[in-house]
Formats: structure tokens, sequence, C-alpha cells
């Protein structure tokens, strides 16, 4: 018992956060399918089924026997792929490939080359039930409230209607599918006619081996993070685990109470964030307003453990950030409104919920940007995916090699090109191992109830389309916008910059005298400044100046 009491497990955030999609899975995805899908990739071993699942195979599995989208079939593998691939080399290698594709027969080809571990996607596949609607608490309305349903929020109210983000909740549906998802990895002669294992059902190292996809731990008080497979062989935990060296396998019924045993919150989560993280006060509380923004970080305690950021209530604030604490991070955006949001560092994934009239420019994100309630929001990104639920007027200015998920709940969301950069903009991008091909901004894919209603969406008129300056200085050699902009969104720019240009012509050839020229600059000042009152824009422009300096820069503003 002291050996079991000296390791400590966890529940990965990674392929809960990243890895599952916030949206119910399709039905065929369900426990009873997937141990049939993996009883037929063993039995269809030398036809690149097991070990290693390639992708022609996975999609004839899922669209001849599972009744999946080709779509859908290849955005789980990619998704799975994705995850497991974080090397920014190989990332740019397969843009390299994927852009010079000339047409889907070529596409399939590189494709072909793909493949995932067969265990590790079957893990994958079923903890996409993190988001299965539950019949029972849908008929009550809410789930009966319990101590692991209280999860903490930056708000003080419940988290746990985002799943994705809620590691109590990763640690739950582990814990109560532990059995099943060990059953998922047995081997067909383990499993008798009950399909149930027994007490002699043995569970080979190589499952462990793939359940360290979704746990890991430590020994004592040490900080080093070790997968579940290595500590599955720690001397003093095989008589508990029931390992042997004969067989080189553990005892079912033994590993699994191990587990159970061993299993608690992950010390990294977002729950460690809010408990024990450092407070960051990265923006100054508004005048005149009871509101205070609020903002925590989990440092990095281990070079495998992406720090967390968690920020929330930021109002009619402008934030602007590029820092070694958002590097490589997870940042949960919460409750922010009427505010403009920079965070110009590489980052790992973020979430953007329950905003509204606010704009986002972002950093190069190396997995997934998500967007869930919110309203009237602009994001402007590059980033590996991105994917909404349940926005209303949203625009986003994206470049992606990956098609945008549209999930359930949007309303009138507007696509446009990426349209700005920053001078670090293209080192970061090579740091999260993004290229500027393949760009699949303009290209969405509607999954579930929305997946025939192609007026969820529109794509942004180049005559609606205006550029966007970052207002910030720093070292760097990126001076455009990389991959540039289509042509048509091009072709409007140089048509206002040329009446511009014009303009300023005419007033100078107009022969006005010194006070006639005074008057007309008072005129377009004015002018300039409703606007700036009108669009919001005042308030970024005053919150970029800080609140010792703004009385002073308004009165020489008044003066000139």
């Amino acid at each position: 018992m002291e050996a079991a009491a000296s390791v400590r497990l966890w529940v990965k955030t990674e392929p809960f956060l990243l890895g599952v999609l916030p949206a119910p899975p399709p039905a065929r995805l369900g426990p009873h399918y997937l141990r049939k899908m993996a009883a037929y990739a063993r039995a269809r071993a030398a036809e690149g089924c097991f070990p290693r699942l390639w992708w022609p195979r996975w999609r004839h599995i899922a669209c001849g026997k599972l009744q999946l989208g080709r779509d859908l079939a290849w955005l789980y593998f990619e998704l799975f792929h994705s995850l497991r691939r974080r090397d920014p080399p190989r990332r740019l290698e397969w843009a390299e490939v994927e852009a010079a594709c000339a047409n889907v027969e070529e596409l399939e080809r590189e494709r072909s080359k793909l493949s995932v571990d067969t265990l590790q996607f079957l893990l994958f596949l079923y903890v996409q039930q993190l988001n299965k609607v539950s019949l029972r608490r849908s008929l009550v309305g809410e789930e009966w409230p319990s101590r692991r349903s209280r999860s903490l929020s930056l708000t003080g109210k419940s988290a746990a209607e985002n799943k994705n983000w809620n590691d109590q909740e990763h640690c739950a549906f582990v814990q109560s599918h532990l059995s099943s998802l060990l059953e998922l990895l047995l081997e067909p002669e383990q499993l008798p006619d009950s399909s149930h294992p027994t007490r002699c059902s043995l569970v080979s190292y190589e499952a462990i081996c793939a359940l360290s996809f979704l746990i890991e731990g430590t020994v004592s008080r040490s900080r080093r993070v070790r997968p579940l497979h290595q500590l599955a062989l720690w001397r003093p935990c095989q008589e508990l685990n029931g390992y042997s060296k004969v067989s080189k396998a553990f005892s079912f019924p033994k590993l699994e109470s191990w587990l159970r045993s061993c299993l608690t919150t992950n010390p990294f989560g977002m729950t460690a964030c809010l408990k024990i993280g450092k407070k960051l006060t990265w923006v100054q509380q508004v005048e005149g307003t009871t509101r205070r923004a609020k903002i925590a970080c989990r440092t990095r305690v281990a070079p495998e453990v992406p720090p967390v950021v968690m920020m929330s209530q930021v109002y009619k604030q402008t934030l602007a950030k590029s820092s070694d604490t958002l590097v490589g991070a997870h940042v949960r955006i919460h409750h922010c409104n009427e505010s403009f949001i920079y965070l110009l560092s590489p980052l790992r994934c973020v979430t953007i919920e329950k905003c509204w009239n606010s704009t986002f420019v972002l950093g190069p994100v190396q997995a997934t940007v998500h967007l869930q309630d919110c309203d009237s929001v602009k994001v402007v990104v590059v980033c590996h995916r991105m994917s909404l639920s349940s926005t209303s007027g949203c625009t986003l200015y994206l470049l992606t090699p990956t098609q945008p998920l549209l999930l359930s709940g949007n309303q009138a969301v507007s696509f446009a090109p990426f349209h700005t950069h920053y001078p670090k903009l293209e080192d970061h991008m090579a740091q999260v191992g993004l290229a500027t091909l393949p760009n699949h901004w303009d290209n969405p894919l509607l999954v579930g109830k929305e997946s025939g209603d192609t007026g969820v969406f529109r794509l942004l008129p180049p005559d609606d389309f205006y550029g966007l300056a970052v207002p910030f200085e720093m070292e760097g050699d990126t001076t455009e916008t990389p991959g540039g902009l289509p042509q048509a969104y091009q072709k409007v720019l140089n048509q206002r910059e040329q009446k511009m240009q014009l303009l300023q012509k005419m007033v100078k050839e107009a022969g006005l005298t010194r006070g006639q020229r005074k008057r007309f600059q008072m005129l377009v000042e004015n002018k300039f400044y409703d606007w700036l009152v009108e669009t919001g824009n005042r308030q970024q422009l005053d919150s970029l100046v800080p609140c010792s300096k703004r009385k002073e820069f308004q009165e020489q503003a008044a003066r000139y």
C-alpha cells in the first residue's frame, strides 16, 4: 500500500482539450462499434490495420463500417495524427507536400502514406464520448449537484459546461469508463464469449503503452513526469498491478484496481491554475467601473507540460502581451467584453468563451482555436485548426491548413483571409510548424446537424474588408502579411490606397491659403474623431496610453 500511495497518476489534459471535438460524437463511434472495430483491426493486421492503422484502411472502416462521411473520417484521423506529431519541421514538411498536390487524387496518394497507432487511435475515438449528450441530464435539465460537478472558474461560477477544459471531468470520465477502455485494448483471446474480461484476463504491456496516451504521473514527490507504462513497471508496483515477468502482461482486475487507487486530479490543469496559479496584472482597472480583470497562470513546471493561462472579465480594455509566459501555453479567455486583446506569442491552443463585441489578435496557434457562446467577436489568427459552436455574428480572419469546423448553434459567421502582421510573426509560425500553404480559410466544414445548412456562414465581401495594423513595436523581420491576400481583397485595398493618394494630390494642388488648410485639417480631424467614437476605436486608442499619461495626452491632442 505504501508503494501505491507513492505513485500519483492523472489524466493528461491534451487528449481531451485538443483531441475531443466539443460536440456530441456520431452514434457509430459508441463503445459497441469500437469493440467491433478493435476485433476487425486485429483480424486484418496483415492488411494495414494493426499495430499501425493506415489511412486507406481507416477510410474503409469509417465509411464502409461506421457509416461516417469521408470528410468526417479524415477529420478524426488528421486530428489524432496532428495531436501526436508536434515536431514543427515535420509539420512544415507535410504542409509542403499537401500544398504541392494538384488534385484530389494526388492528395489521396500522399495521405495513403500516413498511419497512426491503432490502439491509441481506438482510445482517441472512445474519449469522444466526453461530450455525449446524456438523455437523463437533458430530461432533468441539469445534473444533480455534486462535489465533482462543482468545478472552479475565474468568474466563480461552474465551468462544467465546457468539459474539454475541466480536468475533474476528464478524471471522472476515465474512472467511470476504465473497464471499457481496458477491454478495448485486450487481445481477442483474453475476452471469452461473454465479451467481458475474467480474473484470468491479461493486459499486454503494449496495451499499457497505448494507455499512456491518456495517463501519466510521478513517483513520490518527484517533479519529473513519466508515462504510465514506465510507472507500471516500477518494481514496488508490480505486485499491486499484477505484472508477470513470465507473461510480460498485467492481471486485468489488479491493474484496474491499481489504476483506480492512484488516479487523481491533474496537478497541471485548470483547477490547479485557479487554486495555486500566479495572478497576473496585465491590464489596469477601467476608470468608473468595479469590474476587475482576472488573469492567472500556471507556469511550466516540466518541459513536457505546457503552461496554462486563464483570462476573464477584461472589460473595455486593450490588452497586449508578447511574453515567455504565453509561449506554448493553453489559453482560456472567458467573459471578456468590448475589448481588444493582442497575444503576440506562439501559442499551443486558445479557447474563447462567452465574449462579445471584442477583437482578438493572436500569435500563431499550433493546435486549435475554439470559439463558444460568443457574439460579435473578431478573431485574427494563423492556426492549425479553427472551430466554432453557438456563436453569432462573429468574423474570423484566418490562415489555416485545415477546414474551419462549424459545429452546432452558429449564426451569421463570416470568414475572411488573414490580413495583418507583426515583426516576429514568421519566426513564430516556424516555431509552431505553420506555413502559408495550404490555406483553407474559405472552405469551412459543417459538422453534425448543420452539415446541410450552408446559410450558417458567408465569405466576407471584399468591399467590407479592411486591413489591420498591429500598433506595437518589436524586433523582427516580418514586414507584410505572410502569403499575401487573395486578389479580390488586395484589389479593394489598392483602390482605397489610390483614392487616398488622389485626395492628397487634390489638396496639394488646390492652392489653399494657410487659414484654409487649417480649417480643412480641423474638419478632417473632427470627422475622424466622430468615426473613432462611433466605431469604438476611441476606446482602443485611449487604452493604449497608460492612465497616468492619458489626461496629459488628451490635453495635448486638444491643443493641436
